[in-house]
């Protein structure tokens, strides 16, 4: 109808506006080296031919990977296991310590950067203290100066920072799983890991699925929390494709070659977004 034609048009238009025009004039830049004020002079696929054979950029991509896994790893970990915490009756305060628990979900990822720079301070931070205190540690570590640290240091503040939406989405799936699953398991003789492994996993594993490629593709692409902490040094340590996007483009001003890494990255999270929904539908 009209009336219908009238609503949907300018919805539309915002769509093509906020994602498709932006979209499409990322991929266009990759192909100029361009100021992106008067300056476009047209280099075909010369960019993605130096993209191919950049080792840096690989360097930057396996960071990535790093980053990713072991961040995802660990907030699937701690989500599961305050979950099924959580989720016990007998849990004394069970409301005050899940309003905790999800606080570092809301803290911006500039607080947190903040906050977790003063933690790992070499001359007064609270992690240099409390070694020191209990004399594991003869000299202070500088924890996001030292190349052998600073990645793990980086992956421990992103756990910190992501796994409530994780144990969020876990705790709504356990409270879905009927409790006569698992007196049937107990009555059968099945202990704590059987009982997690048999009643549990399944009955979460839609859920969890899910929010494990979310978490994927979110990490694949963060920038704001490990720029805040480390700003990608100390030399290239913490260098993650993000990173290299928005340095290439703003630091060295080639911001057709920019466009170039984050092309070939746009492309990596539509794979994983198509891999989602096979997996999706799988479940189903």
């Amino acid at each position: 109808s009209r009336a219908g034609y009238a609503f949907i048009s300018p919805a539309f238009l915002v769509l093509v506006l906020m994602v498709v025009y932006p979209l499409i004039y990322g991929i266009v830049i990759s192909f100029f080296d361009t100021n992106l004020v008067n300056k476009f002079d047209f280099v075909g696929l010369k960019y993605y031919g130096r993209l191919i054979k950049d080792a840096s950029f690989y360097a930057s991509l396996g960071r990535t990977v790093m980053f990713t896994f072991f961040t995802v790893l660990g907030r699937t970990i701690l989500a599961v296991l305050f979950a099924n915490i959580l989720v016990m009756d007998n849990l004394p305060y069970k409301k005050v310590f899940r309003a905790i628990l999800v606080l570092p979900w809301f803290f911006p990822d500039v607080v947190v950067g903040m906050l977790w720079r003063w933690l790992y301070n070499a001359n007064y931070g609270l992690f240099n203290f409390i070694l020191r205190s209990l004399h594991i540690i003869d000299a202070p570590i500088e924890w996001l100066s030292n190349t052998d640290t600073v990645m793990w240091a980086v992956i421990l503040v992103s756990i910190w920072k992501g796994f409530p939406f994780m144990m969020v989405m876990l705790l709504a799936a356990l409270q879905t799983i009927s409790k006569d699953l698992y007196e049937a398991a107990e009555l059968d003789g099945c202990g704590v890991i059987q009982r997690f492994l048999h009643v549990t996993l399944p009955g979460i594993m839609p859920v969890l699925s899910t929010t494990l490629m979310l978490e994927i593709m979110w990490c694949f692409k963060h920038f704001t929390l490990i720029w805040n902490l480390t700003k990608g040094g100390p030399v290239d340590a913490t260098r993650v494709v993000s990173i290299d996007i928005y340095r290439t483009g703003f630091d060295y001003m080639r911001f057709g070659e920019s466009s170039t890494r984050a092309v070939f990255v746009f492309i990596i999270i539509i794979i994983l977004t198509l891999l989602q929904k096979k997996m999706k539908r799988s479940d189903v």
